[in-house]
């Protein structure tokens, strides 16, 4: 059973047989036989089939909820099984939005020096994505905003308070500045995250209410790539400055606090509600405490 609901996990999240095969390593057929021997076990349809998959049935649909939660719970407890007697290890997979990357990178730092045979994965991912790959069991943790957004039935810990900051070269006619007001940012050329970070959404909503319209003649999903473009010159670009601090270190970069308002987001991390915790997950969560 354990198996057929996996495969059916993997269809929801797919949407098609041959990718959703692909991804628990089995055929096609076998996946498609598996389902159906799923169906009769419950004794209903599950699936909308046409000449391809056109998606869940509302029997699927509250099947996939509870797919989910059995599959997690036989997850743990293998997982408990296991580092019982063998200890801490495996993989551990975080998902992290853009602009936590750093952040996330000093707590993984310390979960790897605490936890040697820990392999970590850290994917970098919008907040909804991030949700989404909680739900579906493709990730473990997440690093995501906790106050703008509805999490769900999620277990959260703060970590730390995203501020804003304006980021450009020293040579920009505004570089000198203690501090720049979101309203002054009208005439400057930004360059800023695409809209579906969660971040660009916090950004274009200040700028609104500060009255100032932004149509950034560049958009990406890095916060590399907006670096790069403001050392290039002429560019500058707003981030946490958290996230800025990395590229402040060195070379002609400089930050202004963003002011009036003085915004600021709660950031830290996301898990499965459920106890007991992943075995990982107990330990990343634990690390956290402990250096935050």
């Amino acid at each position: 059973m354990i198996d057929k609901l996996e495969m059916f996990i993997a269809l929801a999240q797919a949407r098609h047989f041959g990718r959703a095969a692909e991804a628990v390593g089995v055929a096609q057929p076998t996946l498609s036989a598996a389902i159906r021997q799923l169906e009769e076990q419950l004794g209903a349809v599950l699936v909308l089939r046409g000449s391809r998959f056109a998606g869940l049935t509302p029997e699927g649909e509250r099947v996939l909820g509870w797919a989910r939660r059995i599959v997690s719970d036989a997850r743990a407890m293998r997982e408990e099984v296991r580092v019982g007697r063998a200890g801490l290890s495996g993989t551990m997979r975080l998902g992290v939005i853009p602009t936590a990357l750093a952040a996330a990178s000093r707590l993984t730092a310390a979960f790897a020096a605490t936890h040697p045979e820990v392999q970590i994965t850290i994917l970098s991912a919008t907040s909804i994505a991030i949700l989404e790959d909680l739900d579906s069991l493709r990730v473990d943790a997440g690093i995501s905003y906790l106050d703008n957004e509805p999490l769900g039935t999620k277990a959260t810990l703060p970590l730390y308070e995203e501020r804003y900051a304006l980021v450009m070269r020293e040579d920009h006619v505004l570089a000198g500045r203690g501090s720049v007001g979101w309203g002054e940012l009208g005439e400057v050329a930004l360059c800023l995250l695409t809209p579906d970070m969660q971040n660009r959404r916090i950004v274009s909503g200040l700028l609104a209410e500060a009255g100032v319209s932004v149509a950034p003649r560049i958009e990406t999903n890095s916060t590399i790539v907006l670096i790069g473009h403001v050392l290039t010159g002429g560019w500058a670009t707003i981030l946490p400055l958290g996230a800025a601090e990395i590229f402040l270190e060195h070379g002609p970069l400089r930050a202004a606090p963003l002011t009036d308002p003085d915004a600021h987001h709660r950031v830290g991390l996301i898990a499965p509600a459920r106890e007991p915790q992943m075995p990982l997950v107990a330990a990343l969560l634990a690390e956290a405490k402990r250096t935050s």
